[in-house]
Order: structure tokens, then C-alpha cells, then sequence
């Protein structure tokens, strides 16, 4: 039997127990730099009893996909599918096409990488290839992509920070044959626990996603947060702002301190320093 507290774990941020075990103090003592998550999010308005105790309803979830085509101009020819969170999209979306190579250039959210090693995929960092991912922006550097890098008959575009930036968004290509671009709730939002993604593209693609996903995969408070949430412009427009805002903030604080930024997005940012392991030394010790 396979113990599953044995099996490694690629390292992601958020971990703050792992911090609070090794630098001690409490979660209320921290302030958790690790992740690109708003740390101001969507506020939640009251869920109902339905919402908790019935089976999510097709016409909740109709008005999400709705309200998702809407904010993120989705072209009409495109197909969109909701999801559990984006990683299970990521996880699922191998299986779309036998397996060959993919093209993921580093450095890059690992997620992608193990995904398609597990379905016995072989990774190239450039050159052709069967699939490509590109991450836009990129987690860690900011790096865009634009259609002249869209070349392998599947081709995964993740957008799970391009809302800060939604003029830059690749959603346009999402009407081409074999092009699945994902968005993630948790990020812009800052309700990572919600567990909510989108994939939005090839309808034939989406649709194998779909059936492989089966019924009741979002759950009935993500169906009526979601949407609310994708109605709500005004919202959006005034966070990104305030993200803007305290990501010049912090650049002056970190700059004044010897570091130098080199990418990044207003959800997370990039620096080289002379020495990280005792910059992440000193701040966890603050």
C-alpha cells in the first residue's frame, strides 16, 4: 500500500505551519510573503443553507459560466469549463494527447513539469515539441508570451495572474484548435480556498476535460462566490489599483535594503539579492 506521507512534495509557498515549526510564533504573527495571493480578498457575503446542503444546481453553475465569459471576454466560439481549482485542471490536462514531448521553459510554476512527467511525458525546455506551456505572466519573472509562441498542436496558456493585467491576456486565442488557457479564483481574488479554476478554449478539449471531471466537481458556495465575485468590476478595477499601489511600495522598501527587482507582476515580485537564504533568514526572524 502506497503511504502517501512518504511520497515528496514539490515545494510551494503558503506552507506558513513549516515556518511557525522552524522560526516559531503564531499564525497571527506573520506576514506571509510566499505566495502570490491577494492578501486583501473578494469580501464573502452570507452563503445560505442550499448553498451547504443541496447538490450544486446546473442553473447556479450556468450563471457562473456566464458571468466567467463575460468578465473575461471569452469569444463566443470558445467553450469554458469550471473546475475544483486550476491544479486539477493542471494535473488532468495531459491526459488530451498521447504522450511525447512538452516544451516548458524554466524557471516556471513546477506543477506544470510534474504533471506531464506523470503522464509519461518527456520535457524539452525550447525546440518543437507536442505541447507547450506557457505560464503568462510567468510565475516567478513576469515574463509575457504572445501568439508568435503559441506553436504545438496542444498548447497550455495559464492566466492564473494575468488578471491584474487583463489588457495583456492571451483570451483571444482561446477560439484556436488545440489552445486551453486556465484561470485561477485564488490569486486576484485571494480565496485560494475556495478551490475554483476555469479552463476556457477548444470545445473538444473542454469537453474531454468535462467528462473525465463529471458532476458536482465546484462546489455550491464556490458557484455563488464565483459569480458574484466575476460581476463585480468595480471591485476588480479598484484591487488592481490598490495592487499596483503596494507593489511600489514594496519595491521601495526592498530596493532601499540593497536588493534589485527583476520581474515580477503586482501579484508577486522578483529581486537578486547577494545572499537569499539570509534575507529569508532575517525576515523570518523580524
Amino acid at each position: 500500500m502506497l503511504d502517501l506521507t512518504e511520497v515528496p512534495q514539490r515545494d510551494h509557498g503558503g506552507n506558513l505551519s513549516a515556518a511557525i515549526s522552524e522560526y516559531g510564533g503564531v499564525a497571527s504573527d506573520w506576514i506571509d510573503i510566499s505566495t502570490g495571493i491577494n492578501p486583501v480578498p473578494y469580501p464573502v457575503a452570507d452563503l445560505t443553507v442550499a448553498d451547504w446542503g443541496a447538490l450544486p444546481d446546473q442553473a447556479a453553475l450556468n450563471g457562473l459560466i456566464t458571468a466567467a465569459r463575460s468578465f473575461w471576454q471569452v469569444p463566443k466560439e470558445a467553450a469554458i469549463l469550471a473546475a475544483p481549482g486550476a491544479s486539477a485542471l493542471i494535473a488532468a490536462i495531459p491526459a488530451l494527447a498521447d504522450p511525447r514531448w512538452v516544451q516548458i521553459t524554466p524557471p516556471t510554476y513546477n506543477e506544470h513539469a510534474a504533471a506531464f512527467t506523470a503522464r509519461g511525458w518527456q520535457t524539452v525546455t525550447s525546440g518543437p515539441a507536442e505541447a507547450c506551456v506557457l505560464v503568462h505572466p510567468n510565475n516567478p519573472d513576469g515574463r509575457r508570451w504572445d501568439a508568435g509562441d503559441v506553436q504545438a498542436p496542444l498548447v497550455v496558456i495559464d492566466e492564473s495572474f494575468c488578471d491584474v493585467c487583463p489588457a495583456e491576456s492571451s483570451m483571444h486565442l482561446a477560439e484556436r484548435p488545440g489552445v486551453v488557457i486556465l484561470k485561477s479564483f485564488g490569486k486576484f481574488w485571494g480565496l485560494a480556498g475556495l478551490r475554483l479554476g476555469f479552463a476556457i478554449g477548444d470545445p473538444c478539449l473542454i469537453g474531454d476535460l468535462a467528462a473525465w471531471q463529471g458532476p458536482w466537481a465546484v462546489s455550491g458556495p464556490a458557484l455563488r462566490i464565483g459569480a458574484q465575485a466575476l460581476q463585480d468590476v468595480d471591485w476588480a478595477n479598484t484591487t488592481r489599483a490598490r495592487l499596483q499601489q503596494d507593489a511600489k511600495r514594496l519595491d521601495k522598501m526592498v530596493t532601499e535594503k540593497g536588493a534589485k527587482l527583476v520581474g515580477g507582476t503586482d501579484l508577486f515580485r522578483l529581486y537578486e539579492v547577494d545572499d537569499a537564504a539570509a534575507w529569508q533568514a532575517r525576515l523570518a526572524g523580524v
